[in-house]
């Protein structure tokens, strides 16, 4: 199947820190179309639901032809019980529910009939094991060999799995048979620690790479004390580092943002960069990003400088 290059990230549609309206969050999936954005990944983790149930208003509306849709398993989401009290995880304003882990087959099948309940649709393009971090057996003993079950059965056209590590994924790679992985904030202007392993991994076995967290949540959008790296307050060495990125990328007429959003797209294996908005002004700010034309004296430049790895 085919991704477009820039593609949607809807963790802020599930009130990611902040809440956003019904409205707003049509508005953005609506806006991204607009940009000719035709990939886009979602979660039941994000919003508890909230995510998928938001865009699913939106894609009812649209041809099942023009967007290719991925999801995720292994968080089963049920309703809160009498008195229970739930971890929002960073989403504000969601729904009653909570996540209970759920590697196994049965689970597995269920989360991706629940997504679809929510989305309103009738396929699902690609299923990724989402953060196992702390489930790595689960992935080995039963969670891979139901996902490629769907797989050889049509249920889904696609297999992977997504996370904010490098290693496991690179295991992953080696020992199944994956389509796809989407790494999220390894292979960015600040942090190109994939390329030691993921990358190489993908590209021997023919795995494509998605991208996610090119701003690295946020210190790569604007460089500035305070700003994060990884959700967390970014410290004193990063921010003097995404500051001389800054700096060396205005040199050469680009933004920084613009060389933050293209960069991961110059490795062979990637397929497509994931952005998430909240809002129509960040889609088309990042669409603006992603189209600005960037010398390639700027990466030469930024690979001379030390501030990137060859």
């Amino acid at each position: 199947m085919s991704v477009t290059a820039l593609s949607l990230g809807t963790a802020p549609l599930g009130n990611l820190f902040t809440a956003v309206t019904d409205d707003q969050a049509t508005a953005v999936v609506e806006a991204a179309f607009e940009a000719g954005i035709g990939y886009i990944d979602t979660a039941p983790h994000y919003g508890v639901g909230l995510a998928e149930e938001r865009l699913g208003r939106v894609l009812a509306t649209r041809d099942r032809a023009t967007f290719t849709l991925s999801t995720k398993v292994g968080r089963l989401l049920r309703p809160l019980r009498d008195g229970e009290c739930a971890d929002a995880e960073g989403f504000v304003d969601t729904p009653p529910r909570v996540r209970e882990w759920d590697f196994s087959a049965a689970g597995i099948r269920s989360s991706l009939e629940a997504s679809l309940d929510r989305l309103g649709l009738d396929r699902i393009d690609v299923a990724m094991l989402h953060d196992p971090d702390e489930h790595e057996r689960d992935v080995y003993e039963s969670g891979y060999a139901a996902l490629a079950r769907l797989r050889a059965e049509g249920v889904v056209g696609a297999i992977g799995a997504g996370m904010n590590q490098s290693a496991m994924l690179t295991r992953f790679v080696r020992d199944f048979d994956l389509d796809v992985v989407l790494c999220a904030g390894r292979y960015t202007l600040l942090d190109q620690s994939a390329l030691g392993d993921l990358l190489p991994a993908c590209e021997r076995r023919g795995t494509s790479v998605v991208i996610g967290g090119v701003y690295n949540s946020g210190l790569l959008a604007n460089p500035k004390p305070g700003a994060t790296f990884d959700y967390a307050p970014a410290d004193a060495a990063l921010v003097k580092r995404a500051q001389a990125l800054a700096e060396l990328c205005e040199t050469h007429g680009v933004p920084l943002k613009a060389a933050a959003v293209q960069y991961p797209l110059r490795h062979p294996t990637v397929a497509s960069v994931l952005v998430g908005c909240r809002s129509e002004a960040e889609v088309r700010e990042n669409a603006a990003a992603f189209a600005h034309p960037i010398p390639e004296e700027l990466w030469s430049a930024l690979g001379a400088s030390g501030l990137l790895a060859e």
